[in-house]
């Protein structure tokens, strides 16, 4: 049987409104179970935090628990990994952090490719890291510690929370940018590079703002600079790094991604509740107690960030020599 061409043609508009019906449909029935959100480090570190309070927000938004699972170890590989393999629905996310971006240049026999393997969702934060020392060491500026460097080739130590880790790499890339010789001091973690920094046995050191304010602010450590482009509100009178080093910029950032193949309503889904979770004033102040600055945009934005920051760690751990342990 012949159809009209009206006919015809309603069909032919009907069958190409059904892939977008049926998006709407699945970003409308998106979450219909919990969703989890996987963290690459152990519970009550600064990761975590930020985890539990985006989490929180976007269980209220989404009308679905969302639980954070921490699967520490292997510099937050085995994390990443998980969330690789698991089903690309919007269920399983990934808590995302310079490590990941580092990561992705620093070894060389992993199993996936963080940057073909994981979609952006969206950026959540940006956190300064500040450079101290220990108030025995007389310099009282970025400038002063580079002349007492250069006049001490090998002679201070500067203390990191890890091979690899965002604050090592830091330090590297202000080695590299300055021309020092400062000998870098690895510890399993940055819990334990603050307690021999305030005890004289490191003089130097890159840490995340939130870990050293309270130190700074009681006289035990000396902050010469935080390493964003501009100054922190947390410490209003301290310069900022590129001031003294033009073009440095190291922070610690935050975002949330999910397995490739992720449907993109779901994404977009995931984009809009998380964007209008951190401009929340009460999420906002919370962001800003762990020494944050909200940091928003589209899925684009954030892998446009994610691959700045891989080429930029890529060449600073190539040139240092920076190898895993």
């Amino acid at each position: 049987m012949k159809l009209p061409r009206r006919n015809v043609l309603h069909l032919a508009v009907g069958t190409a409104v059904l892939p977008a019906v049926s998006r709407i449909a699945r970003a409308q029935a998106y979450p219909s179970r919990p969703v989890r959100i996987i963290v690459g480090f152990a519970a009550g570190g600064g990761t975590d935090l930020i985890a539990r309070v985006i989490g929180q927000s976007l269980s209220e938004r989404l009308g679905q628990p969302v639980i954070i699972e921490n699967r520490p170890g292997a510099a937050s590989n085995i994390a990443t990994e998980a969330v690789v393999r698991a089903a690309p629905d919007g269920y399983t996310l990934l808590l995302i952090n310079p490590t990941n971006a580092i990561n992705a240049t620093l070894y060389d026999n992993l199993n996936f490719n963080f940057i073909r393997d994981i979609a952006p969702i969206a950026s959540i934060m940006r956190v300064p890291l500040v450079l101290e020392v220990n108030p025995s060491l007389p310099v009282h500026t970025v400038a002063e510690l580079i002349a007492y460097a250069k006049a001490s080739p090998g002679k201070l130590n500067m203390a990191s929370a890890g091979t690899g880790t965002p604050l090592h790499v830091a330090g590297e890339l202000f080695k590299m940018m300055t021309g020092l010789d400062m000998v870098q001091v690895s510890y399993r973690g940055s819990g334990p590079a603050l307690v021999d920094l305030l005890g004289g046995q490191v003089q130097v050191m890159f840490d995340a703002l939130p870990a050293s304010l309270g130190h700074i602010k009681e006289g035990r450590l000396r902050a010469l600079a935080v390493t964003t482009t501009v100054r922190s509100q947390a410490l209003p009178d301290v310069p900022a790094l590129n001031d003294f080093v033009p073009g440095y910029e190291a922070s610690t950032w935050f975002g949330v991604g999910a397995p490739m193949k992720t449907p993109p309503e779901v994404i977009d889904r995931l984009n809009g509740e998380i964007n209008a979770s951190v401009a929340d004033p009460k999420i906002t102040a919370k962001l800003a107690d762990l020494g944050g600055l909200p940091f928003v945009g589209s899925p684009a934005d954030f892998g446009v960030l994610i691959a700045k920051e891989t080429e930029k760690w890529d060449k600073v751990v190539k040139i240092a020599g920076v190898k895993p342990q």
